[in-house]
């Protein structure tokens, strides 16, 4: 059995294609990985697994607004680990539903910070299926990993976080 590769959100090309414009954060302009420190900073990836409890529909069908759920936790640990401050998230300006998602996926939900304002943090956010029930009857576990990870949902959002409640890169001091 192969493992899928897991390709990280961060590569500044892949969030200038999604925001549609240039970076106005301190990330670097080429089209490189963001150092260690920097992407631990401005980028995160969660990986969770569809259960039936988060099928909304028929089929095991999962709704979309879980995936923006996700999201809204991707821009929390964002916010944490820009401003040591979880934030609110303002508005979405921008979601895509792509493929369907059922109970048994497993989706990887990514998000960067793209544009950093005095209060406000632009993000960019991205969920893939990195593994599928395989859907056979004569064995109903059987489960795939994705040698290419599926594009289910994209947004771009924009979080707040008031100059008195930020605390630069989430520490104490």
């Amino acid at each position: 059995m192969t493992r899928a590769r897991v390709r990280p959100f961060f590569y500044l090309e892949y969030a200038e294609t999604l925001v549609g414009g240039r970076v106005t954060t301190e990330l670097p302009q080429e089209n490189t990985a963001l150092s260690d420190a920097q992407a631990s900073v401005n980028s995160v990836m969660i990986r969770v697994r569809m259960g039936l409890e988060d099928a909304h529909y028929a089929g095991g069908l999962v709704d979309g607004a879980h995936m923006l759920k996700l999201f809204g936790d991707v821009a929390t640990e964002l916010l944490i680990r820009h401003d040591g401050d979880e934030g609110l998230f303002r508005a979405y300006s921008e979601v895509e539903f792509l493929a369907p998602v059922y109970a048994g996926d497993y989706i990887e939900a990514s998000g960067a910070i793209v544009s950093v304002g005095r209060t406000s943090r632009k993000m960019v956010f991205e969920a893939k299926k990195v593994v599928a029930l395989t859907g056979s009857a004569e064995q109903p576990s059987a489960a795939d990993v994705l040698a290419e990870p599926v594009v289910v949902t994209r947004a771009k959002g924009t979080c707040v976080v008031p100059v008195e409640c930020q605390r630069a890169g989430g520490s104490d001091g």
